[in-house]
Order: structure tokens, then sequence, then C-alpha cells
């Protein structure tokens, strides 16, 4: 028999069912692969396994899956005996105010429990990072969450931010509702690549009230919509991060009837006894942060 074969139906007959295997096994893979892999052990033992719809266990199968069960509920726990005090290695990425203002101190309690953990930072937005997990490249993301993950990934919504503009501390801009009143918005709209969550809700929101206003200038990380706003290039999109400091140069105006986006952690397959504790704490500051 196929080892290969035989994992994959311990994951379906311990989650029930192919995709919600898929969304548990602890690399990429997708639906059609496991579908094939597990029709091909079906074929070789010469009886069916479970059945589709609903999910049930045949005999046969029930059979098989008490046997190996055993060994593969076990792995994890043999290798992290088998690696006594060898580090564990966790690579995360996020965006540069996530990785500079919020993931220090969790990090530093996430190093108690593992004394040897070995980090790889990784800066990158949304559509960046959710590639890097899908080439299992990183095992952790923590950035924008816009729509269902695409299969094999998992998401945790951790904090709800609202959308505002930020202008030069000089500016007579008070409201939003100044710029929607006027016939033509003249100053250059300074934000992230069009295809993040943040600049989609922001024209959504834009389309409602019937106003263009498309990006003059696209820049790669939030810091620097601060920098080239206190600059006087124009006006900036970003979100209200809370207990981040903004530039002495620059005030925020809200933005009240645009949606807002919601940061979350992505992750593939089951997490690693390290990735879950930052997990853990990642929950535990977002409802810190939402008081």
């Amino acid at each position: 028999m196929n080892i290969h074969h035989l994992e994959l139906f311990y994951y379906v007959a311990r989650h029930g069912g192919i995709s919600e295997a898929v969304r548990n096994i602890p690399y990429g893979i997708q639906q059609p692969a496991v579908s094939g892999q597990i029709a091909q052990l079906e074929e070789f033992l010469g009886t069916t396994l479970f059945h589709r719809r609903p999910f049930a266990l045949t005999a046969p199968g029930e059979k098989l899956y008490l046997f190996i069960e055993p060994f593969f509920s076990r792995l994890d726990g043999i290798a992290s005996e088998l690696q006594g005090g060898m580090a564990h290695q966790v690579r995360i990425g996020s965006s540069d105010i996530v990785l500079r203002d919020h993931l220090p101190e969790l990090l530093q309690t996430a190093r108690k429990k593992f004394p040897q953990l070995k980090l790889t930072l990784r800066e990158g937005y949304q559509p960046e990072l959710e590639s890097l997990l899908q080439k299992q490249e990183i095992d952790l993301a923590v950035t924008l969450i816009e729509k269902k993950p695409i299969s094999g990934i998992q998401s945790q919504a951790l904090l709800e931010l609202p959308l505002i503009l930020v202008v030069e501390k000089s500016s007579p801009l008070k409201s939003a509702d100044e710029l929607w009143k006027r016939d033509r918005i003249d100053e250059p709209l300074i934000c992230l690549p069009a295809s993040e969550a943040i600049c989609k809700n922001f024209q959504q929101g834009l389309n409602r009230l019937g106003i263009d206003w498309f990006p003059g200038i696209e820049v790669s990380s939030v810091d620097i919509i601060q920098t080239y706003v206190a600059n006087g290039f124009g006006i900036g999109l970003t979100v209200s991060i809370p207990k981040t400091k903004l530039s002495p140069n620059i005030r925020t105006i809200p933005l009240p009837d645009f949606a807002p986006v919601i940061m979350g952690a992505l992750w593939r397959g089951r997490p690693s006894p390290p990735v879950q504790l930052i997990l853990d704490e990642l929950q535990r500051r977002a409802r810190l942060l939402s008081t």
C-alpha cells in the first residue's frame, strides 16, 4: 500500500470528508488530488472506504482507520520528543507596521515557552502573503482578509479596522464631506496598490457616492503614505490601527460611511505548537486592542 494514500485517508476519515481534510492537511494539496489518490487506494484494496454524501466510513474504512490512526495521530508528539532541545522555526509574513509595532512583544512571549525559537520575518501585503503561504514559504500571515481563503488556507479574523484619510496638519480640510461636495478633487490620492483591500473598500464607497477619485501615488507601505502626506504630495488613504502613533505632521479624517477592513491571520493545515501559541497571543492582543 502507498503510505501517502493512507495518510490522506487518515485526514479524510478524521475530519469527515475530503473538503474538510484539505483544510487540515499540513501541506498544500488540492481537493481533486486527494479524491484521485483515495480512489487509487480503494481500487488497490478492492473496496469502498467511505460514502461521500453524507460522509460515513464503511466497515472496511472503519477497520482501516482504526489500524492507521494510532500511527498518524502520534507523529507530532514523537517529532517533538525526538527534537528535544532542537530549535523550532516559524516564518511570519505581515505589513511593516505589524512587524514593527505589534509582533515584538508577542514574540517575546512565544520565546519564553520556546527558548530556541528561530524566526523569519517577511514584509508584505495580502496578495503576496497568500502566495507565499501557498508556496509554503511562510507558516503564518498576519494581514487583511477580504474573502474566504483559497482551499488549504485557514483564517481567523482578529480586528476590524476603519478607513481614514490623512492630511497635512496645516490642511484646512475638516471632514470628508467637504471633499465629496466638490465638483472635482484636485489633491492626489496616496495609497497602497489598487489590489489591496483598503483601496477596494474605498473605491466601492466612492462608487456609492458617485465620486471619481483614483490613486495619484501608489506606495508599498503605510509609513510611506504618511511621509508623502507630511511633505505635501497629497491626501493619504489608510486605516486606523489601535495604539499606533501617527507622524506629528499629519492628522486624520474619519470615513464612517466606508466599509472597514478586517485584519486576520492565515495559515495552512494544523499549526505547529509555536504557531498555535502565536495565534492564541494574536487573538488575546486583538481583544485587548478592541477594548
